[in-house]
């Protein structure tokens, strides 16, 4: 059983990130490895509570309690199999997801600080690799049908691994020219080096997955070619339409960008050093997106911004403010608002935000202001109130708080609108909703063989929930096909992350 005092024996720790002075100078990963002796006694502070709330949290239902009473008692091998029973790709979620599962930790309850759920499965993660160097599950007997994924995010890719293992034969079409969709050029390397997606890689294709990149669904290949060629079809395209802010004056002026194109420049330009072929970080049509030696402004509060921080920072740029339109959160849950086992709203401090930068809050753009030649050089900003009127959000602006920031770089990351606008939708018959993501009936079917999950269905979202719609989609497609068997499903399409009613 597990150590009932384990949790009042020890505190919370992580291990140290690795000194600023270091780490922007480079762009590997932040954190260093935990070490055994400290993940085994993060380990211990979990309780095996008898209702373990942290399940409820997770999407993925993955099997908490067991794998870190496994870790504590050094049972690295079976950890690594009851890590995996529900999670394909551990060691992305270990490195990216915010860990909803920690908010529900029953510590939490009793104002413990949560186990340190995230850390402990990264480190679960990299022991399999270094175990066995996940090692591939070729499925036995081949069902003789054939699945088309459109889209190589962690939904696309958890649901290939899936159907490939049932005995499908799985093809995924990718339109960038390298496999993992967000992951790859969405996600700086300081938070997921790309040999954590390359040997997951290999796995799958060592399973019988097929890749085919360079392929636009709609335009090189059209959807009437892949119904022909393929049994069901599962879209998982992402919801990479950025929201933007066209009524603000001068967002034209150059400059002025979506975070997303920053962030893609920069991942490229990090790829190409990899394969020795410095490269500029520039967006397709050739434009310099690149924060060295400027003032960046970056517009919005959440996992994006800071990603941008972080990329500003090892791009050598001046300055840089990051602006959020809500008032600063508090640094505790407030119990009347998000009551545990909810999602809190408080104060996140990212590794990018001890790096440096100035956070302002409760500040809304007016202008983005010209230098005379069409350039940005400043943005004007005023401190606003954010109230909620008939679940309409409502901005006023203080009378007389207006000031300017200097800028030569604009950064636009506030949030995504759904899936982007794209030839396949009305090739396959689809339309957005009003969400901008493409509705599903309870068996994930958008339309008649045609499949859809993770961001594309939810928006945008955690890649948790991208890998369990990847993995419940997999077992609708599983079913369809009259496949043997039940796949695992944990989701439905209709499920919410946990919220007070």
């Amino acid at each position: 059983m597990p150590d009932p005092n384990g949790f009042l024996r020890y505190d919370r720790r992580l291990p140290a990130r690795r000194p600023v002075p270091v780490r922007i100078s480079d762009w590997r990963e932040v954190y260093p490895p935990a070490g055994e002796e400290l993940i085994r006694e993060q380990a211990t502070r979990c309780m095996d509570c008898g209702i373990p709330f942290c399940h409820d949290g997770c999407p993925l239902g993955n099997r908490i309690p067991d794998w870190n009473d496994l870790v504590r008692t050094g049972n690295w091998d079976a950890a690594v199999d009851s890590l995996h029973a529900t999670n394909n790709f551990p060691e992305f979620t270990g490195r990216l997801c915010p860990a909803p599962c920690e908010a529900a930790c029953v510590l939490g309850l009793g104002g413990q600080q949560p186990v340190t759920i995230k850390q402990v499965e990264v480190e679960i993660a990299d022991a399999a690799v270094a175990r066995d160097g996940l090692r591939p599950r070729p499925a036995s007997v081949s069902t003789g049908r054939s699945v088309a994924v459109v889209g190589s995010g962690p939904a696309g890719l958890a649901a290939a691994q899936q159907l490939a293992r049932a005995g499908h034969t799985v093809t995924v079409y990718e339109r960038d020219d390298a496999i993992g969709g967000l992951l790859r050029y969405g996600i700086p390397d300081f938070k997921l080096e790309k040999q954590h997606i390359d040997k997951r890689l290999a796995q799958l294709t060592a399973e019988g997955v097929r890749f085919r990149t360079g392929v636009e669904v709609g335009v090189d290949v059209t959807a009437e070619q892949l119904r022909a060629e393929h049994d069901a079809v599962l879209l998982a395209c992402g919801a990479l339409q950025g929201r933007d802010t066209p009524e603000t004056p001068g967002r034209a002026l150059r400059g002025v960008h979506q975070a997303m194109a920053h962030l893609v420049a920069a991942n490229r330009v990090v790829a190409a050093a990899g394969d020795g072929k410095p490269a500029p970080a520039t967006l397709p049509d050739g434009t310099p997106i690149d924060a060295a030696g400027k003032h960046v402004v970056i517009i919005g509060g959440g996992d994006t911004a800071a990603d941008c921080l972080g990329v500003a920072h090892r791009q050598g740029a001046a300055g840089v403010h990051q602006l959020d339109l809500y008032p600063e959160p508090p640094a505790e849950r407030d119990a009347a608002r998000d009551p545990w086992p909810t999602w809190p709203w408080v104060l996140r401090n990212y590794p990018a935000h001890e790096e440096g930068g100035e956070r302002v809050f409760a500040v809304a753009v007016q202008e983005f202001v010209d230098d005379g030649t069409g350039q940005v050089r400043a943005v004007r900003i005023a401190e606003v109130t954010v109230e909620k009127v008939d679940g309409r959000r409502i901005v006023t602006a203080l009378t007389g708080s207006e000031r300017e920031i200097p800028a030569d770089l604009v950064l636009l990351a506030i949030g995504f609108e759904g899936t982007e606008e794209q030839p396949l939708l009305a090739q396959f018959g689809v339309t957005r909703n009003g969400r901008g993501a493409i509705d599903s009936g309870p068996d994930w079917q958008a339309t008649d063989g045609v499949f859809v999950a993770g961001d594309m269905h939810r928006g945008a979202s955690l890649i948790v929930w991208a890998i369990a719609e990847g993995r419940a989609a997999a077992a609708a497609i599983h079913t369809y096909l009259g496949g043997v068997g039940d796949l695992p499903a944990p989701v439905d399409p209709a499920r919410q992350p946990l919220a007070a009613r």
